[in-house]
């Protein structure tokens, strides 16, 4: 199994390097590599794309290299390949993001739109440190994890996803806010896996292990 971390110039790209590399050390033969190849993507089994920086700039970052964006689509629209976006890069999935500039269209792979966090003056934006996790239904990306687990996050945008199917977790910080998504073969994080320590390598083990067709 090749799995394949997107580089489009915006993402936290060492740490999940690492983070996958520990992980997919208790399967046989998965390989991980960063890469910003198109053929190399072409020819991978899963996908991941992370993110740092605002909607906007990560968007441009992406559809930069055209050949990148044409590998990616074919794998995970019309070939079906799992998917994994990790903050930027979940919020990118949505119909439209405000973040950097209004009203900037996303992938649309999954119906919604990323706008900021409107909370009370009490709750800090960005939300950033440990927050532990709701499950919405269950998911094989969360087997194994417990609602006192916590995970990392630093954010300032949420994702306001259209339909509440493809919600499978949130989190609380002053309102729920959406930090699991999927749909078929795409889910997305709008936590940092790779910075969550013992759970966070534990959902990423379960996405190196998922079978979209067994849901």
């Amino acid at each position: 199994m090749k799995i394949a971390i997107i580089d489009y110039r915006s993402g936290n790209l060492h740490s999940a390097l690492k983070s996958f590399q520990v992980a997919a050390s208790e399967f046989k033969n998965v390989s991980v590599k960063i890469t910003s190849c198109h053929k190399e993507i072409l020819a991978a089994d899963r996908l991941v794309l992370p993110g740092v920086g605002s909607f906007s700039f990560c968007k441009s970052k992406l559809l930069e290299n055209t050949d990148v964006y044409k590998a990616l689509f074919e794998l995970v629209i019309e070939k079906k390949k799992p998917f994994l976006g990790i903050c930027v890069g979940m919020q990118l999935l949505a119909t439209k993001g405000h973040e950097g500039q209004k009203n900037n269209t996303g992938l649309n792979w999954i119906s919604g739109e990323v706008k900021k966090i409107g909370v009370k003056k009490s709750f800090k934006i960005p939300h950033m440190g440990w927050n532990s996790l709701h499950f919405n239904k269950f998911h094989p990306l969360f087997k194994g994890i417990h609602i006192n687990d916590h995970f990392y996050f630093v954010h300032s945008y949420e994702f306001n996803v259209r339909s509440k199917e493809e919600v499978i977790a949130t989190t609380n910080h002053g309102k729920k806010i959406v930090s699991g998504i999927a749909k078929d073969n795409i889910v997305g994080l709008q936590f940092h896996p790779e910075k969550s320590q013992i759970p966070g390598l534990k959902i990423i083990r379960n996405f190196i292990d998922w079978n979209p067709k067994m849901i």
